[in-house]
């Protein structure tokens, strides 16, 4: 798709009189002018859902990085209490300021998420907000039609309601060792007879809308959208992975994902309304180099890194949620602002973030996101961090570079590995790795893990050499 026409909605107005437009419909569905929109000054933006006629807030929050109590996130350290009172009062912040969406998994937080998303939502009126829940039916053990229903029928008991708003197939597209991703795409949801099931349920009114996120083969994308096409299937809406760099960049990151604008053109021709994922990248867009920062800082002062990228994923047309983890209330705060209400990206930005993303794709970086997915490691690595800190390293500028006898060098060296040290302990690092390769097939970015490992320890072993 060209690029223009990804942010045609912006119109020749917008761009010649620096108007911009909200993503707000009036009551003749017309979009209106919003002149001098200053971020925070107004209200929640709204997308209305077709398919149900759901009013729903741009920003929703996602409940895969709650807090815990003594700091930190449920994602960081999955073994630490839920602080309750803290989602609570992040959930009852997010609803003051027009949040209405809140996305949760049975797999998230080490399996509390939902049941602390539902101690905070329950204390607001049911048609206050609307429960995005999946059906995260990943082990073997969960294969059969009893225990995935099972799922289901706990997401309900631990959230706290009699039906769920939007109801995913979660993670389509991945792969195991022993099945390739269609098989085990039926293994999850055809053969048990599932997905039929959870169809019925959309009749019932226990789903009111039914779509699926996805990772990995688009084969299985595809699939799922002929499925739609013949009238097999309806899907009420797709969750993607959407930012400014995986939008012509997913496959040279990682030759088995997919780019972000073949799979936003396929859903927007279908009408399919798309929930954006990782539209920071995992935070790797919200932590930029100093270079580009400065570039983006340029442009606007007083924007921060993250919020380029909120913008972006928030300005094509069929986009109805932008899901951001929240762990603090700064960065509730700070999404809040940059939807309230949303600026869309003009056609000049789009350029400048396009060449942004080509500067990106150089830093050959892991394009690990942190979900934590490849965790634990039967093995004890810290397979994240490991990967957080090499990715920093590079972002920041810090990896050795030059001359090797150079005392800047030298410095250099020195400062990355007792970086790496104190980031990754000891028997935590890439050095323990034995490729086993339990973690690979978890992980929805495709990322040949123990190669990658093996590659960062070569290289740490190549500094303690030197």
């Amino acid at each position: 798709m060209d690029r223009r026409e990804f942010i045609k909605h912006i119109g020749s107005a917008a761009v010649a009189t620096s108007v911009v437009l909200s993503a707000c419909k009036n009551n003749d569905g017309e979009t209106p002018i919003a002149k001098n929109v200053v971020d925070g000054q107004g209200k929640m933006t709204l997308r209305t859902n077709p398919n149900s006629g759901d009013q729903v807030s741009i920003l929703g929050y996602g409940m895969m990085r709650l807090p815990v109590v003594g700091g930190g996130s449920g994602r960081d350290n999955p073994n630490s209490e839920i602080d309750q009172e803290m989602v609570n009062a992040e959930v009852d912040y997010a609803l003051e300021h027009g949040v209405n969406y809140f996305d949760t998994s049975p797999a998230y937080c080490k399996g509390l998420s939902e049941h602390a998303t539902g101690i905070a939502l329950s204390r607001h009126p049911r048609d206050s907000y609307y429960i995005a829940t999946k059906l995260s039916n990943f082990s073997p053990s969960t294969w059969s039609r009893e225990a995935s229903q099972a799922i289901f029928e706990n997401s309900l008991k631990e959230l706290q309601t009699d039906h769920i708003d939007y109801l995913l197939l979660h993670s389509i597209g991945g792969e195991t060792q022993d099945l390739d991703s269609e098989q085990l795409f039926n293994a999850r949801f055809m053969d048990n007879g599932i997905l039929d099931w959870l169809v019925e349920q959309k009749k019932a009114r226990r789903i009111r809308n039914l779509g699926f996120s996805y990772h990995g083969d688009v084969k299985i994308f595809d699939m799922l959208l002929r499925w739609h096409d013949e009238g097999r299937y309806h899907w009420d809406f797709a969750q993607i992975q959407m930012n400014y760099v995986d939008w012509n960049y997913a496959k040279r990151i990682n030759k088995r994902n997919t780019n972000a604008s073949y799979l936003y053109d396929e859903l927007h021709r279908r009408g399919i309304p798309g929930v954006i994922m990782e539209p920071i990248l995992g935070g790797r867009l919200a932590n930029m180099p100093d270079y580009i920062l400065k570039q983006m800082k340029e442009r606007e002062p007083e924007s921060p890194a993250a919020r380029w990228a909120f913008r972006y994923a928030g300005t094509p047309e069929g986009i109805l949620v932008v899901l951001s983890g929240m762990t603090y209330m700064e960065h509730l705060k700070q999404n809040i602002e940059t939807y309230s209400p949303l600026r869309p990206i003009t056609p000049e930005e789009d350029e400048f973030l396009m060449k942004i993303a080509e500067e990106f794709v150089e830093l050959k970086t892991v394009p690990c996101t942190a979900c934590n997915y490849c965790m634990p490691c039967p093995y004890g690595l810290n397979i994240p961090a490991i990967f957080g800190y090499y990715n920093k390293s590079i972002t920041d500028g810090r990896m050795p570079a030059g001359n090797r006898e150079a005392r800047e060098y030298q410095e250099a060296r020195k400062r990355f590995l007792i970086g790496y040290d104190r980031s990754v302990p000891g028997l935590r690092q890439a050095s323990h790795c034995i490729g086993c390769n339990q973690c690979a097939p978890h992980c929805p970015q495709n990322i040949e893990i123990p190669k990658e490992l093996q590659r960062i320890d070569e290289y740490v072993e190549q500094l303690k050499q030197i």
